[in-house]
Formats: structure tokens, C-alpha cells, sequence
């Protein structure tokens, strides 16, 4: 079943605002009124925010993702998900390993989340520059080809953690670093008509809210992933379903 435009609205507030669009009450959505037709193959490709650093293996965004977007399958279908992420890859480091393995070229929906580990290990922007379209356009290609099955999202702001504040001796300087490669990634996929999911503000309540962070003092928690996911899952399901 295909959504309506009108149906998406709906479950885009549902979803992730939490409001009323023409006066609907949102307990008259349910998730699986929204059905996708046949087998749902994900590819993850990033870092440490993408492994589910510092959570449990079904705790990180990913494997959240896949079990919402589970729910919405017609009966006998299935989810795949594939990860492609390691704690401390830098873009390029993720480049690599991607010439260095057959990637199927035939996913539903890729995610990409990368860049932190550039400004941590204080690589040049420019680099980030150069290999995020190249990331973005292998992202393509393992979509089927087809860039409306990509999702690029923000890097999250580590600054708002305990190790961040106690890593930098100015922590404001990390969060204009990352303001800087975010503003690249949001820029470059407007331009480009690829979809850019912000989710650095929700990192950035780490410090107020210690239950966003994980026990390592650093990466993101459980609660954290699942703020990302209903940020995410409106996205994927319009595209899952175009």
C-alpha cells in the first residue's frame, strides 16, 4: 500500500511532532495502517554512532530503525539490515573498506552518519569535503542507484557529554567544528536534493539531560538512539513506500 501525501503528513506529526494536522486525532494512527509491499533491505554505513557504541547490539539506531520499519511489512515480508561502521573511522577509513568489499547495490534504504572522528582526530575540512559526496554518491549506489533512498544524518555533538567537557579546554570549540561539518553535509544534500535528517540537537541536551548519554560518559544512550529513530522513521517510510 502506497501512502498518500495526506497519509504522510499524518504520520510524520504522529510520528515526530505529536500533532493534529486537519483536526485528525493521532489516536486514530496507527503505525500499521501504513504497509509496506515486500522485503525491506537497509544498509547503515558510519562510525561509532552507528555500531551502537556504548549501548547494547539492539539498543543502537540502526537496529531500532529496522525493528519500527518491521512493523510496518505486510505479513510474510522481511527486514534486512546491513552494518557497515567502526569506532574511530574517519571518512576516509570508511572509503576504504568500502573499495575494499562487494557491496550489494540493491538496498531499499541507506543511511550514512560519519564525520566525527575527521574533527576528533583534527583532520582537515577539506578532506571531509572531498569524501562526503564520494560516500554519498557509493550511498547511492548501493540504493538501487536511486538518491531518494538515502538518508544523510547529522554528527552528533559529543561536546555535550562528560568527556567531551573534560576532552577540550574550550568544548564550544568542538560544537563549531561540528556546526561546520553539519552545515557542509545539510548544504551539500539540499543542493543535491538527498535527504538530510538533523539530529545534533538532540546530542546537544546531553549535559541537562544525562540520560541521553551513554555509561561511557560519550556516546549516545539507548534513549538517546531511540530520539534519532523518530527523527528517522517518518523519512524512511515515505521513501520505503514511493
Amino acid at each position: 500500500m502506497k501512502l498518500t501525501y495526506k497519509h504522510f503528513l499524518l504520520a510524520l506529526c504522529f510520528l515526530a511532532l505529536g500533532c493534529n494536522p486537519d483536526d485528525t486525532s493521532t489516536s486514530e494512527l496507527e503505525l500499521n495502517d501504513f504497509l509496506i509491499s515486500g522485503d525491506v533491505k537497509i544498509l547503515s554505513l558510519g562510525d561509532s554512532f552507528t555500531i551502537g557504541e556504548g549501548v547494547c547490539n539492539t539498543c543502537k539506531y540502526p537496529e531500532i530503525l529496522k525493528q519500527k520499519i518491521k512493523l510496518q511489512v505486510q505479513e510474510n515480508n522481511q527486514v534486512m539490515l546491513n552494518i557497515i561502521a567502526k569506532t574511530g573511522w574517519t571518512t576516509s577509513d570508511l572509503i576504504a573498506e568500502l573499495n575494499t568489499n562487494e557491496i550489494e547495490t540493491n538496498h531499499d534504504l541507506v543511511t550514512l552518519l560519519i564525520g566525527v572522528n575527521n574533527q576528533y582526530q583534527n583532520g582537515s575540512f577539506s578532506l571531509y569535503e572531498k569524501d562526503l559526496p564520494e560516500l554519498i554518491e557509493k550511498a547511492i549506489k548501493y540504493a538501487s542507484g536511486n538518491k531518494n533512498n538515502v538518508i544523510v544524518i547529522s554528527i552528533p555533538d559529543y561536546a555535550y557529554t562528560p568527556f567531551g567537557q573534560n576532552w577540550a579546554s574550550d568544548p564550544q570549540t568542538i560544537s563549531d567544528d561540528l556546526d561546520l561539518y553539519n552545515g557542509f553535509a545539510q548544504n551539500y544534500c539540499l543542493n543535491n536534493d538527498i535527504a538530510f535528517v538533523n539530529i545534533t540537537d538532540i546530542s546537544r541536551q546531553g549535559l541537562e539531560n544525562v540520560s541521553l548519554v551513554a555509561s561511557d560518559d560519550l556516546h549516545p544512550s539507548y534513549l538517546a538512539h531511540l530520539k534519532f529513530v523518530e527523527r528517522i522513521l517518518p523519512i524512511a517510510i515515505q521513501k520505503l513506500n514511493n
